[in-house]
């Protein structure tokens, strides 16, 4: 699963910055998160928009039918025979940029980590948007978890590398063959 992640704006980290500038410069005084992204926080996706992959504001969670909350994780292994998720992950793939994920002990006290790439300050997750009464909201997909995070947690977010990015969004075949794939390794750190 994955509750929360990080949008740390450092100067050393260019592609967050490059994105962040574009969607200010996009939408003056936006209300765009940055830090702990939280569910139903407005965050950057990276989605194909007029024949081109671009950043663009969108709300973390689609709404519960029928019921208060959001959902803001799509099992990627069911994702396709869902409803709520299917032509979305057929025709309206994206990219969730970040600087890492947090996930929480589940044994023993309370320890909260932040996972991300070795070597790489930029981590992309896959996610799937869609728009509820004129509001863009995606959800991040997830996968079980590999050595690198399983005694963590049991789930962890579908992740790609930068060079992925492009045949998410653009390639339907790459993308559904994908979300079976084993994830790379990860880096983490207690975090405060």
């Amino acid at each position: 699963m994955c509750g929360r992640y990080s949008l740390f704006t450092e100067e050393e980290n260019q592609e967050i910055l490059r994105i962040v500038k574009s969607l200010d410069n996009k939408y003056p005084q936006n209300n765009m998160k940055r830090g702990e992204i939280s569910p139903t926080n407005t965050a950057p996706i990276l989605s194909l928009e007029q024949d081109q992959i671009s950043p663009k504001l969108s709300m973390w969670g689609f709404p519960r039918f029928g019921a208060k909350g959001v959902i803001i994780n799509a099992r990627s292994e069911s994702a396709d025979s869902r409803p709520m998720f299917h032509k979305s992950l057929h025709t309206r793939r994206c990219v969730v940029p970040s600087t890492g994920f947090f996930e929480w002990s589940q044994n023993g006290p309370k320890t909260k980590y932040r996972f991300n790439l070795p070597n790489t300050p930029t981590l992309y997750m896959a996610g799937i948007f869609n728009e509820f009464k004129s509001e863009n909201r995606f959800v991040i997909l997830t996968t079980g978890a590999n050595n690198s995070i399983a005694d963590v947690h049991n789930r962890m977010p579908v992740i790609l590398t930068n060079t992925m990015v492009e045949d998410w969004i653009m390639s339907e075949d790459f993308a559904l063959s994908y979300i079976n794939a084993i994830m790379p390794p990860l880096h983490r750190e207690i975090s405060s």
